[in-house]
């Protein structure tokens, strides 16, 4: 099996890819290395994965020197002709689309990015994928989509008609696009609506990131809404192991909304309430946190909490990582990688 996987240098593509190349899967990896957050930190991934600095300057394919079954190529999923050339000289047989302009807060800043990333840049991988005999396409929705809901838990079967923010709703519009691509054109399409994931290597505008941060600097950390949030926290590798179980078996028949088009959750579904959470960060690094109480921040939601079952039934997915456990991994990591 050939793979694309978009957003290499990215948190979750960039643990995803490890896990294939170890398993011995071709995988083409292809990320705009943006500066949405330190692009010194995914430069850091795509070095950890054998790929090497001259990657971030040029946009020619590099082969990894760790996996040889790994290569890489700097490109921005809206320029279309590129998108177009990747898939017509690659063959793939799967794609994998992690790509996308991430952060819900930054949506209300910069709303064009998300337009060109996640909309323009979803329906390059859609065409592409239509013209070239993709025998399945997964790629990333979020758990945003669920805006406010008051339902608990969030199930696939929920209607999500209101969403808070910008983000939100351009990963509700992902759903929709790949729907019609799967209704037309017969592409086999898996969605995969993320809870909050954590772990190694994460994204810094992460809440858990610049908590472990201030609390090691003793500088006051910002609690929204007073704490009273509750978040399905999900640990990478519990994420990538759900990844990788669907990645190989489209679905030909039953699923949410249509006969090949599929939508899943993937969280941990066990919430946990932020000053918990904060808690147990604490507790690892045995220092305690200076906070500071806010109220609840535009575009932000008050709870998820991922109903899984249909993960479970159809893939037989079971995230088991604890809490204290992965904290514990990303603290280690953290100290590690910032000295």
């Amino acid at each position: 099996m050939k793979i694309l996987v978009t957003g290499t240098a990215g948190f979750i593509g960039f643990h995803l890819v490890n896990k294939l190349v170890e398993q011995g899967v071709e995988v083409v990896g292809i990320d705009n290395i943006n500066n949405y957050y330190s692009t010194d930190l995914k430069m850091a991934r795509l070095q950890e994965a054998g790929i090497s600095n001259e990657a971030e300057n040029r946009d020619q394919k590099i082969i990894s020197i760790k996996f040889p079954n790994y290569s890489f190529i700097r490109m921005n999923l809206e320029d279309r002709e590129a998108i177009d050339q990747l898939f017509s000289d690659e063959k793939f047989d799967v794609v994998c689309n992690l790509a996308a302009q991430a952060g819900v807060r930054y949506s209300i800043e910069n709303p064009h990015a998300y337009i060109d990333s996640n909309i323009v840049g979803f329906i390059n991988i859609l065409e592409a994928c239509r013209h070239n005999g993709i025998q399945h396409l997964v790629y990333a929705s979020s758990s945003s989509v669920y805006g406010n809901s008051a339902k608990m838990p969030l199930s696939v079967n929920d209607r999500v008609d209101n969403p808070i923010s910008l983000y939100a709703a351009t990963k509700k519009s992902n759903e929709l696009m790949a729907y019609t691509y799967s209704y037309l054109y017969g592409i086999p399409t898996t969605g995969l609506r993320f809870f909050t994931v954590y772990g190694p290597w994460g994204r810094p505008d992460m809440a858990y990131f610049s908590f472990t941060k201030n609390i090691l600097a003793e500088n006051p950390i910002k609690v929204f809404n007073h704490g009273d949030l509750y978040r399905d926290f999900t640990y990478i590798d519990d994420i990538v192991d759900g990844i990788i179980k669907i990645l190989s078996k489209p679905s030909l028949s039953g699923g949410v909304g249509g006969d090949i088009y599929r939508l899943y959750n993937i969280g941990n579904s066990t919430p946990v309430k932020l000053l918990d959470f904060i808690a147990t960060i604490e507790k690892t690094l045995g220092k305690e946190a200076i906070k500071e109480y806010h109220d609840m921040q535009p575009g932000d939601v008050y709870k998820t909490f991922a109903d899984v079952s249909q993960l479970e039934k159809d893939f037989g997915y079971s995230p088991d990582t604890p809490l204290e456990k992965g904290i514990g991994e990303f603290v280690k990591w953290y100290k590690s990688y910032f000295k």
